[in-house]
């Protein structure tokens, strides 16, 4: 090993604990502290982050990087030091004064928001999500100049620090070729279940009971409660660490399936950082790929195995068991009220076959906005016009349920939103593979046996951290890039044919 690349591995490491220590203060936040405690901790973070900033971008950082790319270095070493000088470039590209500004800016905009929205009050929320535009097209215009020609557009600079290695132009090919089909796919579902009966869950669900079932859900799944818990919060997450995950979801007592679906989507994300690869630990090469592929673990496990007919048919039978009233409905009647397709308003309530049109406009909206294409005060016409086109959905006035229904804009995680759906379309693709090569999977999933998807995505995804570029690791696993054609071909098989 290079004394140079030697010095990094040693940087990064302490940068690793500094982000271990993060990771279980924001939990806590999140999970435990008491209220009054919130303004303690942020200082506390707030502390952390800028420790971790100032190691990151020091000047012996920038040297190292440099001289170490001059040595004789393994394929481990190389694919390490390509990541580390990613991040310490994505780091030390803006000046902290744009960082300073833009954190300031963003926390009063998305404060201000959570009345704002309640209150339908565009025009208000306007004032100081200008200023958060204007600082996100600097700091993306700043990525941009530092990225060596990698991001063909300001926006694709923002892409990069979410979908790293999916360009805007593929994901714009990606999402064209869903815009084609899916909106006529849509209603020709939402015909062929007209026709047939769907069950409304009613009554009261004991959340003592309900507890059990996410806890037993996350052990069938994989989850090991050793290394890990599963909690209540306001909002589902997974947050944590190899060796210490955290997965949290949140119940009410007049329905159940929202709980499982948020335990079994945690229980992804979690399952994902658990099988990275331990040679790597705490070294960026060792870390999750992009959100698109995290993403993509998440879905897998909520849409692919949860929510398939035969893993269903199984699990009911323990829903029956811990909450003895949801005996009246059959698991074949269960899985038609969880795969009911309705376009609405609302991205976090969408189903499968609708999401990714709430993700569509947005892309388009957003990097308009970015590349200076659009401006802020044009949002809402074109976020009405763009609802109508895909989903028949009218959002005129209802700026609420509209374009200031989401969190991400509001501190400029301008980016965020395609990793949704180009995670959808890698959790296809994978599950595609994963069917060819185990045949008998329904036979297995009715028995409770998902190890063998476990088994799939540790020696095809989870065990090469970032080693490889995230469409090579795709195209390895499955024989070709991500692919629109397997999702909508899912889309079909499920919906329409009802096969799985």
């Amino acid at each position: 090993m290079s004394q140079n690349y030697h010095k990094l591995c040693q940087r990064f490491n302490r940068l690793f604990q500094l982000s271990h220590a993060m990771t279980f203060l924001g939990w806590d936040q999140a999970v435990m502290m008491p209220a009054g405690g919130n303004q303690p901790r942020a200082n506390a973070l707030a502390e952390l982050a800028s420790l971790r900033h100032e190691l990151l971008t020091a000047s012996d950082v920038g040297e190292w990087l440099d001289q170490a790319a001059r040595e004789s270095l393994s394929a481990n070493e190389q694919a390490s030091l390509r990541e580390m000088h990613r991040r310490w470039r994505r780091s030390s590209c803006l000046p902290a004064e744009l960082i300073h500004a833009k954190t300031l800016a963003g926390a009063k905009c998305e404060h201000a928001w959570r009345q704002q929205r309640l209150d339908n009050d565009w025009n208000g929320f306007l004032g100081n999500f200008r200023e958060v535009v204007k600082l996100s097209r600097e700091e993306a215009q700043l990525r941009q100049a530092a990225s060596g020609g990698e991001c063909d557009t300001p926006y694709d600079a923002l892409l990069d620090l979410y979908c790293r290695g999916d360009s805007n132009q593929f994901i714009g090919q990606c999402f064209d070729r869903l815009k084609a089909e899916l909106p006529a796919l849509v209603q020709r579902i939402i015909e062929h279940q007209r026709s047939r009966e769907t069950i409304q869950i009613t009554g009261t669900f004991d959340v003592s009971q309900q507890q059990v079932l996410n806890n037993k859900l996350a052990a069938m799944l994989g989850f090991d409660f050793n290394t890990g818990r599963l909690d209540v919060s306001t909002h589902p997450f997974s947050t944590g660490v190899r060796g210490d995950q955290r997965i949290c979801t949140r119940y009410r007592d007049d329905e159940f399936a929202q709980s499982l679906l948020a335990t079994a989507h945690e229980t992804g994300h979690a399952s994902y950082e658990s099988g990275l690869p331990e040679q790597w630990n705490g070294l960026p090469i060792g870390e999750s790929h992009n959100m698109c592929i995290h993403e993509s673990q998440s879905l897998l496990f909520e849409k692919q195995i949860f929510l398939s007919k035969a893993f269903n048919q199984h699990f009911t039978a323990l829903m029956h068991e811990k909450l003895p009233q949801t005996q009246i409905w059959s698991s074949e009647a269960l899985w038609r009220c969880y795969t009911v397709v309705e376009p609405g308003y609302i991205r976090v309530e969408a189903d499968e076959v609708t999401y990714p049109m709430h993700v569509i406009l947005r892309y388009e909206i957003e990097s308009a906005l970015i590349n200076c294409e659009m401006e802020a005060e044009d949002i809402p016409d074109a976020w009405n016009d763009k609802m109508q086109s895909y989903l028949g959905v009218d959002t005129r006035g209802n700026y609420k349920d509209g374009c200031m229904q989401d969190i991400h804009w509001t501190d400029g995680s301008f980016g965020y939103f395609p990793s949704y759906t180009i995670g959808a379309l890698n959790s296809v693709q994978f599950f595609h593979t994963i069917k060819q090569q185990n045949p008998d999977w329904q036979d297995r999933f009715a028995r409770g046996d998902i190890q063998f998807v476990r088994d799939w995505l540790q020696q095809h995804i989870w065990q090469h951290g970032c080693f490889m570029e995230v469409q090579d690791m795709i195209q390895a696993a499955t024989g070709q890039k991500t692919n629109p054609e397997f999702f909508l071909q899912h889309i079909r098989n499920r919906y329409l044919n009802e096969q799985y």
